[in-house]
């Protein structure tokens, strides 16, 4: 077999791995919430017991924050000299979400190459700032991790101990043997990146992370940076707004609304946070690990399986429907925005 038809293959493979895993993932995930949940009780909640008001007030919030990202994104282009319209930066961030609902991560990839085309700026340059962008929402999740185990450290505790998974992880945990292993590993990987830095591998991966660690930088610097942190302010508050909205549509999530001292904040919260980091798995639209997650935010406050699940599949339903919408409205943008260039370069060779 020649050196070519090797690569090609080379390429299919990874292709069909970074495709059909997360394809693979989602029906196991799904699959396993099916065997967890009893449909006549989840269909009967999603028929009698939703007010769906709340979860079209749900979708609309979504696309406000699928627009706080496209203003935050302009201010990092910006500093970087790019100055795509608002209108393509919004279309590219709903294009991407879009695309994650067949092709998990390639929707990243989609935007990055779509601004660099259409500004003829460097790719490389493009990627540097969704980097930066993507590592703002790291650091915020982290946060709201931290914020969530004070707040809901009681309820996550009596969950933990009610359920084997829960006693497993406290048993763990106290385990002198996992800190151990933890220290050794860090004591390995810190060898490793210090006496091998002249191996390949080591020496991309150092470069990876200074890479990651200077587009991240940039926004330390940059002009505009009170309204990055603004903008990413009320991006995370439109996540989770829209979370803590759909609450209001279903009775037992409302009770915790009214039963809770915070108005439900920290149920919401919790669900929130977990959630959240679901998505980090990929899937398609975060379909299975979104939902699992949600429901295991909502158990800790006593939500049955049949509920969290219903809960979780007609808000991730909700969003889907909007992204579907908003993938249309792209494409319709993306096919104008080509024929109105084409129009332009065609007087322009007129004129001349």
């Amino acid at each position: 077999m020649s050196l070519k038809k090797k690569l090609t293959w080379g390429k299919v493979g990874s292709m069909a791995v970074r495709w059909l895993l997360p394809l693979a993932l989602t029906v196991l995930l799904v699959t396993y919430m099916f065997r967890k949940v009893h449909f006549s009780e989840m269909w009967d909640l999603i028929r009698h017991g939703v007010d769906y008001w709340w979860i079209l007030l749900a979708m609309c919030i979504s696309v406000f924050s699928h627009i706080s990202r496209a203003a935050r994104w302009r201010i990092q282009l910006r500093a970087l000299g790019i100055r795509p319209p608002f209108m393509a930066l919004c279309c590219s961030i709903f294009g991407t979400y879009a695309l994650n609902l067949v092709f998990p991560r390639l929707g990243e990839v989609w935007r990055c190459t779509y601004i660099a085309r259409r500004e003829h700026a460097p790719f490389g340059t493009v990627v540097g700032s969704m980097v930066a962008d993507r590592v703002a929402d790291l650091i915020i999740v982290t946060l709201l991790l931290i914020l969530c185990f004070i707040v809901a450290t009681p309820a996550i505790e009596a969950f933990l101990v009610k359920y084997p998974i829960g006693r497993g992880m406290i048993d763990a945990v106290s385990n002198p043997w996992l800190w151990i292993a933890l220290a050794a590993c860090a004591v390995i990987t810190w060898a490793v990146f210090q006496f091998g830095r002249d191996y390949t591998p080591v020496r991309k991966t150092r470069n990876l992370i200074a890479q990651l660690w200077q587009g991240f930088a940039v926004v330390g610097k940059m002009k505009g940076k009170w309204s990055f942190l603004a903008w990413t302010f009320i991006l995370w508050g439109c996540y989770f707004v829209q979370l803590y909205v759909a609450f209001f549509a279903f009775g037992f999530t409302r009770d915790l609304c009214r039963a809770d001292l915070a108005w439900g904040l920290t149920p919401c919260l919790l669900a929130f946070v977990l959630s959240s980091i679901g998505m980090a798995v990929p899937s398609n639209g975060g379909l299975g690990p979104w939902n699992i997650a949600v429901m295991f935010g909502l158990a800790v406050y006593g939500i049955s399986e049949a509920q969290g699940y219903a809960f979780s599949m007609l808000q991730w339903s909700g969003q889907t429907v909007m992204l579907i919408l908003l993938g249309i409205f792209t494409m319709g943008y993306i096919a104008l925005s080509r024929k109105n260039t084409t129009h332009t370069d065609a007087a322009i060779k007129e004129n001349k």
